[in-house]
C-alpha cells in the first residue's frame, strides 16, 4: 500500500504519522477513482457537496446540459461525480481541503447507513416497516440504527451487517457506520430511515442511486470518516438484505422509471383539485422550483429559507381556496426530501411553521393576502 494511503491501513491508529489531509484528499479520490467510484468535492470540514459558480447559483437549473459540467467545474454535486484523473488533480490540487463524496449510482454502489443519533423511538410501525411489533415486546434500550438492524437481521437468522467484516465498513465522527456493498448492476433506491414511506429500519438510512456516500479517509470539522476492520472492497449485498430492501420498496418495479423528485401523482392531485389545470400547474411549479432547484447543490442554495418561503406561499393558496392542503403539502415535503434526504425533522418544522403562518394570510388570484 502507498505511503499516502496509510490511513487505509486495518490499524491506522498505530500507523506511522502519514501526510497532512489535505494531501490525502486527492490521494483519496485518486485512491477511489481508480476503484471505479466517481468523486465529487465536498465544501471545507463539511458533509455537503462544493457550492455550485455563482452563475449556477444565481439561477437555478436542472444538471443535465449545464455548461459547467462540460467544462470540468464541479457544480451540481454528485451529477458532477468523475473518473477522469486529471480532472481530479484540478479540483482537488487547486481546492487541497475539500472533502471526497462518491456518486452511489454511478459507482454501482449500495451502502447502508447506520445512524448513531440520541433520538427517542417512533411508533411501533415505524421502527422495521412492514413487520408489525406487538405492544408486548420490551423495546427498553432501543436507542439506534445499529438496534434496529440487529433486530430485523435477528428475525432472518443472519448477522448484522454492522459486524459484515467480509465487506468495506467506515466508522463516521458521530459513532454511526456506513456498510459498503456492490449492487452488481441493479438499481436500489436511496431511504432515510424516518420516512413514512420507503425505508428499511429506524436510523438506518439506504445510499444508492440518486445520492452520494463520504469516502473513507475525509475529515470534516466533526473528524474522520474511518475504516474499520481489514476490508477495504465493498462485498455482494447479502441475498437476505437484497430481500428485504426489495420488500421494503427500494427496487423499482420493471419497466417503471425510478421515481421523480416531485412524484406525478401528488402533483396530478393537486392540479386536479386546484381549478384551471394549466393555471394550476403553472402555479404549483413556480412554488416549488427554488426548493426543487435546492436540490442540485447542498452549499450556498438558501434551502430553509426557500423552503420557509414556498410553505408560507402554499399556506395563502390553501387558506385561498385555490390548492386542497393535504396534496400540496406532500407535493412540497417530497421535493424538500428529495432535495436534502435525510433531514426530515428539519423539513416538517419548517413546513409546518411557513404553512401556519401563511394560512393566516389567504392569497387571491390577484396576488393581495387579507
Amino acid at each position: 500500500m502507498p505511503a499516502d494511503l496509510r490511513f487505509l491501513s486495518s490499524d491506522s491508529a498505530r500507523a506511522a504519522p502519514g501526510p497532512p489531509v489535505a494531501e490525502l484528499s486527492l490521494a483519496t479520490a485518486r485512491w477511489c477513482a481508480r476503484r471505479g467510484w466517481p468523486v465529487h468535492p465536498l465544501a471545507k470540514g463539511r458533509k455537503t457537496p462544493a457550492a455550485n459558480c455563482p452563475d449556477c447559483r444565481a439561477h437555478p437549473h436542472p444538471p443535465a446540459g449545464c455548461p459547467c459540467l462540460q467544462a470540468g467545474r464541479w457544480c451540481h454535486g454528485f451529477h458532477a461525480a468523475t473518473l477522469d484523473q486529471d480532472r481530479i488533480q484540478q479540483w482537488w490540487g487547486a481546492n487541497p481541503e475539500f472533502g471526497i463524496g462518491v456518486a452511489c449510482g454511478l459507482a454501482d454502489l449500495i451502502v447502508i447507513d447506520i445512524d448513531a443519533h440520541s433520538a427517542e423511538p417512533p411508533t411501533r410501525d415505524r421502527i422495521l416497516p412492514g413487520i408489525p411489533i406487538a405492544d408486548h415486546i420490551d423495546l427498553t434500550g432501543l436507542a439506534s440504527g445499529f438496534h434496529t438492524l440487529a433486530v430485523l437481521a435477528a428475525l432472518r437468522g443472519r448477522p448484522s451487517p454492522a459486524d459484515d467484516e467480509t465487506t468495506l465498513r467506515v466508522r463516521t465522527p458521530s459513532g454511526g457506520l456506513h456498510v459498503w456493498y456492490r449492487a452488481d448492476g441493479r438499481r436500489w433506491q436511496s431511504s432515510v430511515g424516518s420516512s413514512p414511506g420507503r425505508a428499511l429500519a429506524w436510523q438506518v438510512d439506504v445510499r444508492a442511486h440518486g445520492s452520494y456516500i463520504i469516502a473513507p479517509g475525509t475529515t470534516t470539522q466533526h473528524g474522520t470518516y474511518t475504516p474499520v476492520g481489514e476490508a477495504r472492497e465493498p462485498a455482494a449485498l447479502p441475498l437476505w438484505l437484497a430481500q428485504e430492501l426489495e420488500r421494503t420498496g427500494h427496487l423499482p418495479a420493471p419497466d417503471i422509471p425510478a421515481p421523480r423528485p416531485v412524484p406525478p401523482r401528488a402533483r396530478q392531485a393537486v392540479l386536479a383539485a386546484g381549478g384551471g389545470r394549466e393555471r394550476a400547474r403553472h402555479t404549483l411549479d413556480t412554488v416549488l422550483a427554488p426548493v426543487e432547484a435546492c436540490g442540485q447543490v447542498a452549499e450556498g442554495a438558501g434551502f430553509s429559507d426557500a423552503l420557509n418561503r414556498a410553505a408560507y406561499t402554499l399556506g395563502g393558496l390553501v387558506a385561498a381556496g385555490r390548492l386542497p392542503r393535504e396534496e400540496a403539502v406532500q407535493a412540497l415535503r417530497d421535493t424538500a426530501l428529495a432535495a436534502r434526504p435525510g433531514q426530515e425533522r428539519r423539513i416538517d418544522q419548517i413546513v409546518q411553521s411557513g404553512l401556519t403562518a401563511g394560512l393566516k394570510r389567504p392569497l387571491y388570484g390577484s396576488g393581495r393576502r387579507l
